[in-house]
């Protein structure tokens, strides 16, 4: 039960689960930032919940794990970063498509796992030009190489 202080702060929030830890961190790529990207842990062992984040404009991140929790499971995690969305043109207002920007080893074939520990943790994640795989069409294109 929250107290008196806890109300007036801001509201009762529910503690962070034991198996989360805070997760932040910056995303580049080719040495620039990289905003508007998704960046997503998911657990390697079976059963665990994925977390997500958005980078903003300075390629900035912090992960949310569920409604009110930041963070992600402690443990291994695969990491993938993509920049594509499949838009809605029957949204108010529309919402166009965004093409990947994200070399393919970044996402769909991922290369990326981190150790999610207790407490705090910074990933931040400087990624190469190369290879990039638009979702839905399995073609490759050559993207600042």
């Amino acid at each position: 039960m929250c107290g008196l202080p806890a109300l007036v702060a801001g509201g009762c929030q529910d503690a962070a689960p034991v198996n989360v830890g805070r997760v932040s961190g910056r995303v580049t790529l080719a040495g620039e930032p990289l905003p508007n990207a998704l960046v997503t842990f998911a657990p390697v062992t079976q059963g665990g919940s994925t977390a997500l984040g958005k980078t903003n404009a300075d390629g900035s991140y912090t992960l949310n794990y569920a409604q009110g929790i930041d963070g992600a499971e402690i443990g291994q995690n695969r990491v993938l970063i993509h920049t594509y969305d499949a838009g809605n043109p029957d949204s108010e207002p529309p919402r166009p498509a965004v093409p990947e920007k994200v070399p393919a080893r970044y996402n769909s074939q991922t290369e990326l796992k981190v150790e999610v520990k207790a407490g705090s943790n910074t990933f931040d994640f400087p990624l190469e030009s190369g290879p990039v795989v638009q979702p839905g069409t399995g073609r490759r294109t050559i993207d600042d190489c």
